[in-house]
């Protein structure tokens, strides 16, 4: 079996979770995610199987959309609602959504964002949850991350328990910590903040509404539909410039012989295809910049 199996993920799995209760089902080792989610958060989880897994890092480094409920009022350890309290500030009255507009509005474009302790960035070959889980407070490297739009879904936030809350869609690059964006949101508004929900809608060309949850999956599996669940590879690379070649010029591509560069060719990296078929993803070659060379053939 070679694809993409569209899963939705429901809340308790983590991403690992998924992998192997997909290996179970799809009698198969070779299958890969494409971006952890956290437990409380459910979603799109595109599992790469057989072939596919060779497109993981480049379907994990597309832009993902997510929805999020942002609380102002308390904030916590870990930036969700998971977490114990370290902050309460009460918000007595709602704020006004023309002034939250205004707030989303500077957090559109390239923004830098610190990591949260309970992630799994690495500093210093240890995955900050570690530290956080043993109590160490280390210094975490600033990164660059792209906001390409932000969106107040709300008519009306809503008060209680002295929070505030309203909702929002992101839509961001690899590497965006949405709780993170939601403690700054907060902080920008004057209230500590976290994230009290996620749902993510899209993870590049794959969304909502081509997923499946896993109920879904076994029943196709007992009525022997497994393999018809899988997308094609090129559904993972639509966001990558495809190069379509003619069928006499396949097997130089399935052999990854370097090639001489076509005409016309502006992209750095681009997929391969014969018909609808993506035979290999291929590059200009760094050194010859007249000539191209694979980076993964399948």
């Amino acid at each position: 079996m070679h694809g993409i199996l569209p899963l939705w993920k429901e809340k308790g799995f983590t991403s690992h979770d998924c992998v192997s209760k997909a290996r179970g089902m799809l009698h198969t080792r070779k299958i890969g995610h494409t971006g952890t989610l956290d437990p409380d958060v459910e979603g799109v989880l595109p599992l790469c199987v057989g072939k596919a897994t060779k497109i993981v890092p480049f379907l994990t480094d597309t832009e993902k959309v997510y929805e999020a409920t942002v609380t102002l009022g308390t904030s916590t350890e870990t930036e969700d609602a998971s977490g114990d309290v370290v902050e309460h500030k009460p918000v007595a009255e709602a704020i006004p959504l023309e002034q939250v507009k205004r707030v989303l509005e500077r957090f559109t474009g390239e923004i830098n964002q610190i990591p949260p302790m309970y992630s799994a960035v690495k500093v210093k070959g240890k995955r900050l949850y570690q530290y956080a889980r043993e109590g160490i407070e280390v210094e975490r490297p600033q990164r660059k991350v792209c906001i390409s739009d932000i969106e107040l879904l709300d008519h009306e936030g809503s008060v209680s328990d002295a929070q505030f809350s309203f909702s929002i869609r992101v839509v961001c690059s690899k590497g965006t910590y949405i709780r993170t964006l939601c403690v700054d949101i907060g902080k920008a508004l004057g209230f500590p903040a976290h994230m009290s929900a996620l749902v993510r809608l899209k993870t590049g060309a794959i969304a909502k509404e081509d997923c499946l949850t896993f109920d879904q999956v076994q029943e196709a599996i007992d009525h022997g539909n497994g393999e018809k669940l899988l997308l094609p590879l090129s559904k993972g690379l639509e966001h990558v410039d495809a190069y379509h070649i003619t069928e006499d010029q396949r097997q130089a591509i399935k052999h990854g012989q370097v090639l001489s560069k076509p005409n016309g060719l502006t992209a750095s990296i681009f997929s391969v295809m014969c018909e609808q078929e993506v035979l290999a993803i291929y590059q200009i070659h760094p050194t010859k910049p007249d000539r191209i060379k694979p980076v993964r053939v399948f």
